[in-house]
């Protein structure tokens, strides 16, 4: 652990400097989302055209281009020119499950969004999944939208989306991971049946798999939860051992080698696959973890994002300690 505290000796004035791109390096997606902001939706047309069916870089290109949509109306320009595109409406529908998330965020936590306006996206999604039946991302789009019903949606419902998300990509990463918020305390669950659908599925991910990261995902919603809880009230009595209990490590180790393990050795890290790497390297950092940290945060390189290190202090700062405290160098970029 001595390791992962040390800061650099020298070389103060060319300090290692993260870099928080919300592309993670996708600069195809980057220009489609500057498209997006101008008003153009043609180059999000080629884009989602040539990205085919890679259905985890689909996933997280179309839920970037939507946060980059919800404040333009260039989605609805595109579905206007080209009303049968199965990409315009699958967008569409990611589009309008950021905006209604927006409206609950202006409103406030514990406030009620209108039935009516969840209502409607969710029919967004379903005419999306006719239009693109062969497409995961409106499933993906309807498991994250099921949050914001009051008291949630029927089980058999939710379950009924989730088979139909496994039957076009079984270990679609994005997808779990709303299943795993639903069922989280902060929204219609338990901690214990948050990790419990996370475990689970980690269990059956095949070899190079992201999917079991989801075990340290539940986690820092474990924590932010209880975090949340505890403002205003002092330090969470027991809280220091979070992310290092034996459970916690035994569980972070699996996760290296189920993933990490079964991954090519020098194959390149994919822009999707950065978000759920930071998780990775979060744990491992807080954890001691000296190994797994040093591997994974080499494998970032620069690129780091907000997410989770921002629920356990600055990101740049933490981001840049570990990395120095453990001798990482430049890695890839």
């Amino acid at each position: 652990m001595a390791a992962l505290r040390r800061s650099a000796r020298s070389g103060r004035s060319a300090r290692f400097t993260p870099v928080f791109d919300p592309d993670f390096g996708d600069r195809a997606l980057t220009e489609a989302r500057h498209d997006i902001v101008i008003g153009r939706w043609q180059g999000v047309r080629d884009l989602l055209r040539d990205t085919g069916d890679d259905w985890a870089r689909r996933t997280h290109r179309i839920r970037l281009l939507a946060h980059a949509a919800a404040g333009s109306s260039s989605v609805e320009a595109w579905r206007a020119a080209e009303p049968d595109s199965p990409d315009a409406a699958v967008l569409r529908a990611a589009t309008e499950v950021v905006r209604v998330f927006d409206t609950a965020i202006a409103a406030g936590r514990g406030t009620v969004v209108d039935r009516a306006r969840v209502d409607t996206t969710v029919d967004a999604c379903l005419r999306a999944a006719e239009a693109a039946p062969a497409d995961p991302m409106p499933w993906v789009s309807l498991l994250s939208v099921a949050r914001l019903y009051d008291g949630g949606v029927q089980r058999r419902q939710l379950r009924q989306w989730f088979d139909e998300l496994r039957h076009r990509d079984p270990y679609n990463t994005e997808g779990h991971a709303q299943v795993m918020r639903y069922l989280s305390a902060r929204w219609h669950g338990t901690h214990g049946a948050m990790y419990d659908f996370a475990r689970d599925a980690a269990g059956v991910a095949p070899p190079g798999s992201p999917l079991p990261v989801l075990v340290q995902v539940a986690r820092v919603e474990e924590y932010r939860y209880i975090a949340d809880g505890a403002l205003g009230r002092g330090p969470v009595r027991g809280f220091d051992q979070h992310w290092k209990h034996e459970l916690a490590v035994d569980e972070l180790r699996r996760t290296h080698q189920r993933w990490i393990g079964g991954r090519d050795p020098g194959g390149p890290v994919a822009p999707e696959e950065v978000p759920d790497l930071n998780y990775l390297a979060h744990a491992a950092c807080y954890a001691g973890q000296v190994e797994v940290a040093r591997e994974v945060l080499g494998m970032l390189g620069v690129r780091a994002a907000w997410v989770p290190w921002a629920y356990t202090g600055d990101p740049e700062e933490q981001f840049t300690r570990f990395r120095e405290g453990l001798g990482v160098g430049a890695g890839p970029v």
